[in-house]
């Protein structure tokens, strides 16, 4: 039961233990206000809440209806069984048929969906329809401020260490499995299977629909690559974005890029300075820094090892939810708000292009590539705050601060 006044910022205790009437009628958790002049007064705030289940409900029913998907949800025409013929699994989506893509990597045709044991704790969104997360919904609508994580949070058995650790050991396990001739579609089953096995949620599958339980994202890709049935090629550049969610209700961030067999030097190059922008970023994260800042840091070692930073996708607040204040990006003379302060927890992440900056976005709705077809790279990590600087969540085994080592990436 609430033990506080759901207006922001109220610390009055819940005598009168006044409850939304519309939160019942609309079956959403109660909520409780301390008196009704409180009620009243933030109401206009709260109501957006009522508002969001509302389109939510409307979008079930229709789909039931209907069956169309949210609008990230792959089109149909993109699945067919693992025992077809090399062919067919290697065959085009319906969408990529008359698609005008901007490189040289084509998609194949997916596996059917994974699926999760009911033992294991799902976040709110897996198992919706539509996939979206109503707890991320309330928050964008009432929060403003960012969460300040306690040591109980972080240290409990199931806490944020905890789900980052899992992150990382799956990310290693995955790592060591690409090669060439290897499809994408084989590494997501290895993240899905190790993610079980360490008792966690693979949060990507079914957030907005994403139908997988990883991105993988080669060459052009710049994000949210979906695993299919291609195999990987010598000297493709391949990054695994990993992310857990644990028994404890917390997910962990991570990707590293991966150099798969003979690399040329220019690809070598991109990756390294990737891994770099994120390191750069990372040596400014202590109290009293603005987020607005590591941007600029990021950019203007981007430029200098002659390459650009994508401005659509930033970092972003993580634990409870999956993605959650603060925004964090990544190019100079951006506008973030905040200051760090000790407890805050987020993701860096910085996307690296060989050529300009700009993304274009697949017609499966999800994979994000460069406009000019040219390569681009990434590193993230879970971060914490500390009262001096920063612990790196999701770091390497013995490795509390980031170091380059090439044999580390090469596969």
């Amino acid at each position: 039961m609430a033990t506080k006044c759901a207006s922001p910022g109220c610390t009055k205790p819940l005598e009168a233990k006044l409850a939304c009437p519309k939160c019942i009628q609309l079956n959403l958790p109660t909520t409780y206000f301390c008196s009704q002049e409180c009620f009243k007064a933030n109401y206009a705030s709260h109501n957006e809440i009522h508002k969001i289940a509302k389109r939510v409900m409307e979008a079930q029913a229709a789909a039931k209806a209907q069956a169309p998907g949210h609008r990230k949800t792959p089109p149909d025409g993109i699945t067919c069984d693992p025992d077809e013929s090399v062919d067919v699994r290697r065959s085009l989506p319906s969408w990529a048929k008359h698609y005008s893509f901007t490189g040289e990597l084509r998609p194949a045709l997916l596996s059917p969906k994974r699926v999760v044991p009911p033992s294991i704790r799902r976040p709110d969104y897996a198992d919706e329809i539509q996939g979206i997360s109503m707890s991320e919904q309330r928050d964008r609508a009432n929060n403003k401020a960012i969460r300040v994580y306690s040591s109980a949070e972080l240290d409990g058995e199931n806490g944020l260490r905890h789900t980052c650790a899992m992150g990382r050991e799956v990310l290693d396990v995955a790592g060591k499995a690409l090669r060439p001739g290897v499809t994408t579609d084989e590494i997501d089953r290895i993240v899905h299977e190790a993610s079980i096995e360490r008792d966690c949620y693979p949060s990507p599958l079914n957030y907005y629909n994403f139908p997988k339980s990883v991105c993988t994202s080669v060459n052009e890709v710049i994000c949210h690559g979906i695993p299919d049935y291609r195999e990987i090629q010598d000297g493709d550049i391949v990054n695994l974005d990993i992310t857990t969610f644990n028994r404890g209700g917390y997910h962990g961030d991570l990707n590293e890029t991966f150099c798969v067999g003979n690399v040329d030097e220019e690809g070598k190059k991109l990756v390294k300075t990737a891994f770099e922008c994120l390191q750069t970023a990372l040596a400014m994260v202590k109290p009293g820094t603005l987020y607005r800042d590591l941007g600029t840091k990021i950019h203007k070692h981007a430029v200098a090892n002659g390459c650009s930073v994508v401005r659509t996708y930033c970092g972003h607040g993580i634990g409870s939810l999956f993605h959650t204040a603060p925004n964090v990006p990544h190019y100079h003379k951006n506008k973030a708000k905040g200051i760090m302060k000790a407890g805050h927890v987020f993701t860096v992440e910085p996307m690296i292009n060989l050529g300009v900056p700009g993304d274009a976005t697949w017609g499966d709705n999800w994979t994000a590539v460069t406009t000019d077809g040219k390569r681009s790279a990434q590193f993230e990590h879970t971060v914490l705050v500390t009262d001096n600087g920063c612990e790196i969540l999701t770091a390497r085994e013995n490795e509390p601060v980031m170091c380059w080592n090439e044999d580390l990436i090469s596969r």
